[in-house]
């Protein structure tokens, strides 16, 4: 008998509601995306985020379950993202799953966040252990090894700005609308590495990310133009900005899979839809490991969704991993 996972998602600003049959079979994906509301205010606000989400959530459970043909009473478990994120808007995807769940007399999983973005990559291909995830997103930047199903060990992770948040912020420094990640990437095929903005971290012997740096640098340099009434070229700072953040993602995840051998490389998050980003994991493992598989999921899958919670909540789902009506939001779970 098929496994069906309702999975819910409202860590940030995109109510998502999924059905996935087995871990790896999505049936419905429904995404209410927030970004027209926030976009005004140059990025997300968690009280407009948490509002949304109350006025989305039931319609997006019901449009999943319709989607995909399956009666409540059909369902498996019900799997939600717990942590991290938002707090308000976390609660609500958790009160909602908690209410579903004893309603229909489902179990409940509890899911981390960043366990789904790497098990969206089982939509493409079966996970082969070990294996490396390089999770980028708008708030967290990791290296995270992996021995087996649901086993997590954090390589590295930032000290200061994630990738995803260093791009929004110096997004709004260019003057490019909310989201500015897509805009950047866009503009940097465009322009050229010219300004030589530092890779910190880049030389030294450990697998931690920082990014606080090379915004400041940005921030110095066209505050400086300004001044100056000297006009910089956005393809160009656009095309420095996303060489110097690439080159240190893309170098820390060849030398961590080289330390710790690995069948498959991970690229995961909203960064990895990063297209700049692709093209050179491609390239750098095609040269430099060769005998490792690299995944980045579709770009569909980059983003917030609930058919990766699904996926990763199948995982617990069979290490009888559950939670009961006491479930709360940790806004600041970790691996």
């Amino acid at each position: 008998m098929s496994e069906l996972i309702l999975g819910i998602e409202s860590s940030c600003d995109e109510t998502s509601v999924a059905v996935v049959k087995d871990g790896k079979t999505i049936l419905s994906n429904i995404v209410a995306s927030q970004i027209k509301s926030h976009r005004r205010f140059g990025g997300v606000v968690p009280e407009v985020a948490s509002r949304h989400h109350v006025e989305q959530i039931t319609r997006c459970i019901d449009e999943a379950l319709s989607q995909a043909q399956i009666e409540k009473n059909g369902l498996t478990a019900v799997a939600v993202t717990y942590g991290p994120g938002l707090v308000g808007a976390l609660l609500i995807g958790v009160q909602a799953a908690k209410a579903f769940a004893w309603a229909n007399d489902l179990p409940l999983i509890p899911v981390n966040h960043m366990a789904g973005h790497i098990y969206a990559a089982c939509f493409e291909t079966a996970l082969q252990f070990p294996l490396l995830a390089l999770v980028v997103s708008g708030g967290h930047t990791e290296l995270v090894y992996m021995q087996e199903d649901a086993s997590y060990e954090v390589l590295g992770e930032t000290r200061d700005d994630a990738a995803g948040e260093a791009y929004d912020k110096v997004a709004r420094v260019m003057g490019l609308s909310y989201p500015g990640g897509k805009e950047i990437d866009q503009l940097a095929h465009m322009g050229e590495d010219r300004y030589n903005f530092p890779r910190a971290m880049l030389h030294e012997d450990n697998f931690d990310f920082s990014f606080s740096g090379l915004k400041s640098a940005f921030i110095n340099l066209t505050h400086n133009a300004e001044q100056r009434h000297e006009t910089l070229s956005q393809e160009d700072l656009a095309a420095s900005f996303q060489a110097s953040v690439v080159d240190v993602l893309a170098s820390k995840a060849i030398e961590a899979a080289k330390t710790y051998p690995v069948k498959q490389l991970i690229v995961a998050g909203g960064v990895a839809a990063n297209q700049g980003l692709r093209e050179t994991m491609k390239r750098k493992v095609a040269e430099e490991l060769p005998d490792t598989n690299l995944i980045i999921p579709p770009l569909r899958l980059c983003g917030d969704n609930a058919a990766m919670i699904a996926a990763a909540g199948h995982v617990e789902f069979a290490k009888n991993n559950q939670a009961d009506l006491a479930l709360n939001a940790c806004p600041g779970l970790g691996f």
